[in-house]
């Protein structure tokens, strides 16, 4: 093929990456939409039918229910990501640390969708979802460092203390949440208070986990 027919015939192939990565969007969509309504049962036809594809389209892109679930998983933390990327700008490093943790507390109490996925999942090490965590573990790390160098934060946080902080103001909370979904907040404030650098005494050593994420069963 000539330099000038390889030219012509580029940006069909470029549309067509832009096709899949709007079908995988509308998938991802349609199955939250899905799960939450109906839990893990929700059905790959309804999913299909959903997002106006055909069913061999979704097994293309997610194979197994379980790809399905750990791209849900996946898209969460990539949005938390982003929240802490936008927090990590805050002037102010307590208040970009606060909410931070309010961002992942709220994922995890309010996006049923996201609840099904962590319940149905059967290896959190997946490697999209540990790719993420390994994330999330970077940019807690990074709020946390921000509020010690101010003085705000006990000195022996880390970032796995963080997330793993946000997974137990979660847990804490769950059997409010259906009469309150904001009841969470009652107790990421102890939290956050409790992680203040005064007053505080030293913590024993931390221990290194493959998951961060809550396990819902």
């Amino acid at each position: 093929m000539s330099t000038e027919e390889e030219a012509v015939a580029a940006p069909p192939a470029r549309r067509m990456r832009a096709d899949a990565v709007r079908t995988r969007k509308a998938l991802l969509k349609a199955a939250a939409e899905v799960f939450a309504k109906h839990g893990a049962e929700g059905s790959t036809a309804q999913i299909a039918a959903r997002a106006g594809i055909g069913k061999g389209t979704v097994f293309r892109h997610f194979p197994t229910k379980e790809d399905l679930f750990a791209a849900i998983i996946s898209e969460a933390i990539d949005g938390l990501v982003t929240v802490g990327r936008q927090q990590a700008q805050q002037a102010d490093a307590d208040t970009a640390l606060l909410q931070f943790m309010s961002a992942g507390v709220d994922l995890y109490a309010n996006n049923r969708a996201l609840a099904e996925a962590l319940r149905m999942v059967s290896d959190v090490r997946h490697p999209e979802i540990q790719a993420g965590q390994e994330q999330l573990i970077a940019i807690a790390e990074s709020l946390a460092r921000r509020a010690q160098r101010d003085g705000s934060l006990r000195a022996d946080l880390n970032g796995q203390d963080v997330m793993l902080l946000i997974c137990g103001v979660y847990y804490t909370a769950a059997p409010l949440l259906a009469a309150d979904p904001s009841a969470w907040r009652r107790y990421l404030r102890l939290t956050f208070d409790g992680m203040c650098a005064t007053g505080t005494g030293p913590l024993p050593p931390a221990l290194v986990h493959d998951s961060l994420l809550p396990t819902i069963r």
